[in-house]
């Protein structure tokens, strides 16, 4: 029979299932009947089944047909598994043939990538097909097979048991359970052929590293892929030494015992080596092969791999792993593994020295597998935050010895340096040069405690990674800045909101019509950085007040216009800004209604108001047909009547006005009505 080949794994079960009892047999224990111990394939290899021991340990989910109609019960019954990676995504295809004609072998295939073996029987999503139709004969996955999963069923059904061919991805590992459900049957042939997917690894085995043992008797080879079990002899007889000091004697792999393959082998010597550099090489054993992968691709005889004897001596720390920001512990480094029950827990043989006060809180071993690592992690009660170079002391612990190795031997006292970073401060500063309408500004960092990088946003802008950095922003803007600074270990992020103001804007609110009487009051409403100011009323008057007081416009019995400006400026700057508005004081501001208009568009005597009614708070004038309708209304003084209603002429006569306010000067209410002929 050959056999398998290692890699990513596929479930097939293959199974009978035409009774809903669950009847669990004696447990498996044989090689290749649990998916932990399934037989590795390679994609030409043919897997003659002539005997499968009994057992049954597992329901199996079936999609589509576990608790359906029948309540059919799916075990893992008599199954044996086989595992491949996919190399090169395609679909699979493949083959299980009887022995005996009237034997029905069932299967199910589970992408298990990244999963424990077993996961298989309790996560139903790991089932990519199957195929468990009760009908003799061959059966498997094929290009015209059925799209889906056949349920149990009676051999005289015929249903179909070939399943379409699954798609498989490249580095996915799959698992194929084959299954038989009853007790007598004569085996099987499983082949793989006909699909697209690639499920042989075409890596050819190789010696990676040897390492030896601290007693120079023993050496652990280490190998780029797994070989089978069956290509190694117990005597080791497919290695040997050179220079030869010694011979090998044996050679014992570290998992045949549960598996098929294996990638670690320990190799015995006769003798122990004396120090010095040696080659293990590879040979035909006294099996005439090397060791062979499962595609019965063989380690190339002659290969060899060099490695270091020296008898075990006292053992100094490698180095201390750079630290972090802000560290609070240190990763010290040893060229053998530790044994971690020597390192004491309350970190005691350990102390520090340095810029700071550094105090040791714990110390343990990192990843301690058979109570052997090659760190030991030493944690501080505080975070070290001065930099500076700093002494690791190995010493013995409160318990009154030093630190053992994997070979027995005591680790000196010594010591290893290792450098802290100091912690950053982002904090920076600017110096503007203002302008009247853009400032220019410049910022920058100190580059205190180390900080040799520099990231600035400006405005959310591109980053600008030099020390400092000059922009120009509008005289009157709001602008942010964030920077983040590094040493290379500790960074800090700052953020600032700029707001620029000084640009001059002069401006100012005031009436736009006054009465004769009346001084007019301006409001000033310049923005930005000022220090002189220049009103100026016409040719009438002037101040350099900020806020000036009302001033009065002369008296001339008609109405007139005048330009009040503002010029603002900051001298420091030489920036100015000038605004201007113009004012109509009224010939007066008495409330009078005219009696006769002629809207004929004649630009005299046109429309009809009250004249003047500046005053008139709180306004409304009507005017009324003689039948009484309305045919004007207007809360603002300024509004006129044209003489229509909706766009209509009305004709000429007398109409009614009436006229109601509250005397702005006064504060008294005054109505009034009269009449007013309207003349075509």
């Amino acid at each position: 029979m050959k056999v398998f080949k290692h890699g990513t794994l596929i479930l097939l079960v293959l199974f009978l299932v035409s009774t809903p009892e669950k009847v669990f047999a004696q447990p498996c224990t044989t090689l290749g009947q649990t998916p932990s111990t399934a037989f590795p394939v390679c994609g030409t290899t043919v897997f003659h089944q002539s005997t499968v021991p009994l057992c049954a340990t597992n329901d199996i989910f079936v999609p589509g047909c576990s608790g359906g109609t029948g309540g059919a019960a799916y075990q893992n019954k008599n199954p044996f598994f086989y595992r491949f990676t996919c190399y090169v995504s395609g679909t699979l295809s493949f083959l299980i043939t009887p022995l005996a004609p009237d034997e029905d072998y069932d299967w199910q295939l589970y992408d298990i990538t990244g999963r424990n073996p077993e996961d298989i029987f309790t996560d139903n999503s790991l089932v990519v097909t199957g195929n468990w139709a009760g009908t003799y004969g061959p059966t498997g996955a094929s290009a015209t097979g059925f799209n889906g999963i056949q349920c149990a069923s009676i051999p005289s059904d015929g249903a179909p048991t070939f399943a379409r061919s699954p798609n498989l991805v490249a580095g996915h590992e799959y698992l194929l359970m084959v299954s038989h459900f009853t007790d007598g049957q004569s085996g099987y042939d499983l082949s793989f052929s006909g699909g697209t997917a690639v499920i042989t690894d075409p890596k050819i085995p190789a010696m990676q590293t040897v390492k030896p043992d601290c007693d120079g008797l023993t050496l652990t080879l280490k190998l780029n892929k797994k070989v089978r079990c069956n290509t190694y002899t117990a005597n080791g007889s497919e290695f040997s030494i050179s220079p030869a000091v010694t011979t090998v004697v044996a050679a014992m792999p570290d998992s045949c015992q549960f598996a098929f393959d294996f990638d670690e082998i320990t190799i015995t010597l006769a003798s122990p080596l004396p120090n010095g550099t040696y080659d293990l090489i590879i040979n035909n054993g006294s099996d005439g092969n090397t060791l062979v992968d499962v595609c019965g691709n063989a380690i190339p005889t002659g290969q060899s791999v060099s490695f270091y004897y020296a008898v075990p001596q006292p053992i100094f720390a490698d180095s201390v792993g750079k630290p972090g920001c802000a560290p609070d512990s240190v990763v010290v480094y040893f060229p053998k593994k530790l044994a971690c029950n020597t390192i004491a827990p309350n970190g005691s043989d350990f102390s520090v020295s340095g810029p700071s006060p550094v105090t040791v809180a714990s110390a343990a071993g990192r990843n301690c597998v058979n109570n052997k690592s090659e760190f030991v992690v030493v944690k501080f009660t505080s975070p070290i935050y001065v930099g500076g170079l700093y002494t690791l002391n190995m010493k013995a612990g409160d318990d009154g010895t030093v630190i053992i190795d994997e070979c027995g031997q005591e680790t000196p006292v010594h010591s290893r340096t290792f450098v802290a970073a100091d912690t950053v401060n982002a904090d920076f500063g600017y110096t503007g040069k203002l302008g009247c309408r853009q400032d220019t500004l410049t910022f920058s960092h100190n580059g205190a405690h180390g900080v040799n990088q520099w990231t600035w946003t400006f405005n959310n802008g591109a980053p600008v990674t030099t020390q400092s950095h000059t922009i120009i922003w509008p005289a009157i803007s709001t602008n942010t800045v964030n920077l983040i600074v590094s040493n290379g270990t500790c960074k800090d992020t700052s953020s600032s909101t700029i707001v620029l103001d000084n640009e001059v804007k002069a401006s100012f609110t005031m009436d736009k019509v006054t009465c004769p009487e009346d001084a007019v009051p301006v409001i000033n409403t310049s923005t930005g950085i000022i220090d002189t100011w220049r009103w100026t009323y016409d040719v009438l008057g002037s101040s350099t007040l900020k806020d000036p007081p009302p001033f009065l416009f002369p008296t001339r019995n008609r109405e007139a216009y005048y330009t009040v400006k503002l010029v603002a400026s900051n001298t420091a700057l030489n920036c100015s800004d000038s605004a201007r508005q113009t004012i109509t004081v009224l010939d007066f501001c008495r409330i009078e209604v005219p009696t006769a208009f002629t809207p004929n568009n004649d630009g005299l005597n046109d429309y009809f108001r009250p004249h003047n009614a500046l005053k008139a708070l709180n306004y409304e004038f009507k005017v009324f047909n003689r039948w009484g309708q309305l045919v004007f209304r207007s809360n603002n003084w300024q509004e006129k009547w044209d003489g229509r209603v909706k766009g209509n002429l009305q004709t000429t006569g007398v109409y009614v006005w009436m006229l109601s306010y509250t005397h702005r000067d006064t504060k008294q209410p005054v109505f009034k009505k009269g009449t007013v002929t309207l003349i075509r």
